[in-house]
Order: structure tokens, then C-alpha cells, then sequence
């Protein structure tokens, strides 16, 4: 009885190490100090936590404009619209909520059905405000998909492109708990095969 309790926790503390660097492995960056715009990568329920990012971006004077991509999603109801507002206008409200002023928000125009998707609407959007660079803002478990796949349609282009995610903080060590990390962090892996297979 003893043995299997001992078998039992080392087996634990070993799957809490991989989950953990599984985790941990999902979660990349590229600083940049300064750029022509802070863009926010839709992500409909993420949206809060993205926007706010950028915000604190945008006051540390990273860059001048903040732009938001459209998933075409809409959120809950909203009592005050009397309407389900889509969740890029629930990030425009936040950036304002924020303290970035109406007028420094931009929108590229498109829908985005897909990270890859959104990657070629940035590139095409960038390309029409003549950027030279952009920093952008996602959730920690999508930033190594989401960096993989901007640095592929920007390959060539001399923009450049720095991505700093949002903190996962202490999600990390215990998402193999919640149904909600199975989905971030299970789902991205799965996620992640699926783009190497398709666009290599």
C-alpha cells in the first residue's frame, strides 16, 4: 500500500512538471521598445485582458495608435445597447475604459476567421498605413502560434514585428485543474499541429 501511494505521488508530481513545461513551452515573446502601432489580435472572450495590455502599452508610449482586428463574434447582451455588440466593439469600449483616446483607435478593415487569417489582413493593413513596425498583443498560451504565424506572412516585407502576451501568471503551474486550461493549453497544441501540417 505503501509503494502505490509513493507510485502515486511521484506520478503526480511528474505530470505537474510536464504540464507545466507544456504550458511554459506555449509562451513566447518578442520585445520591442518602440513601434508604429500596438495591435490587439481578436479573441473574443480574451478581449479584457488583450486590451488592457495595450493600453498600458499605449500610456508607456510605445506607440502612438492602438489597432483592433474583427473575429466577426458577437458577445453577450448588453442592457445599455440593447443588442449583442461584437466583441471588437467591446475592445474599443475597454481601450477607451482605459484611458486611449477614440481618435487613436484604429480598425483594419477584413474579417479575421483565423489567426493565420488575421496574420494576412495585419500584413495587407500595414502595408496600406505604410507601418514599419507593430507590436502585438495576445494571450500567453496563443503567442507562439500567433508569432509563428505573423512572422510568416510578414516574411519579406521589412516590417517588423515584436509580440509581447499578456502574463499567464500563476495559470501556469495548475491549468491541467480547470476545463478552461484544457482548452487554452490542450487546444493550442492541438492548434499548433494543425498550422505546421497546413502551412508548414
Amino acid at each position: 500500500m505503501r509503494r502505490l501511494v509513493k507510485g502515486l505521488l511521484l506520478l503526480v508530481l511528474a505530470w505537474g512538471i510536464v504540464a507545466w513545461v507544456g504550458a511554459r513551452s506555449l509562451i513566447v515573446n518578442a520585445p520591442l521598445a518602440s513601434a508604429d502601432a500596438i495591435v490587439v489580435m481578436s479573441g473574443s472572450s480574451t478581449y479584457v485582458e488583450r486590451t488592457q495590455k495595450a493600453a498600458e502599452f499605449y500610456h508607456q508610449g510605445r506607440a502612438p495608435l492602438v489597432v483592433l482586428t474583427n473575429d466577426d463574434t458577437r458577445g453577450g447582451w448588453s442592457s445599455a445597447q440593447q443588442r449583442n455588440p461584437y466583441f471588437v466593439e467591446r475592445a474599443r469600449d475597454e481601450l477607451i475604459k482605459q484611458g486611449v483616446p477614440v481618435e487613436k483607435i484604429r480598425m483594419a478593415p477584413g474579417i479575421a476567421s483565423s489567426t493565420h487569417d488575421e496574420s494576412m489582413l495585419l500584413k495587407d493593413y500595414v502595408a496600406q498605413q505604410r507601418f514599419r513596425s507593430i507590436l502585438v498583443v495576445t494571450s500567453a498560451y496563443h503567442s507562439r502560434r500567433a508569432l509563428r504565424s505573423l512572422r510568416q506572412s510578414f516574411a519579406g516585407t521589412n516590417v517588423t514585428v515584436g509580440l509581447e502576451p499578456v502574463p499567464a501568471g500563476s495559470q501556469t503551474a495548475l491549468w491541467w485543474l480547470r476545463s478552461e486550461g484544457w482548452r487554452s493549453v490542450g487546444g493550442e497544441y492541438v492548434k499548433l499541429l494543425y498550422y505546421w501540417l497546413r502551412y508548414g
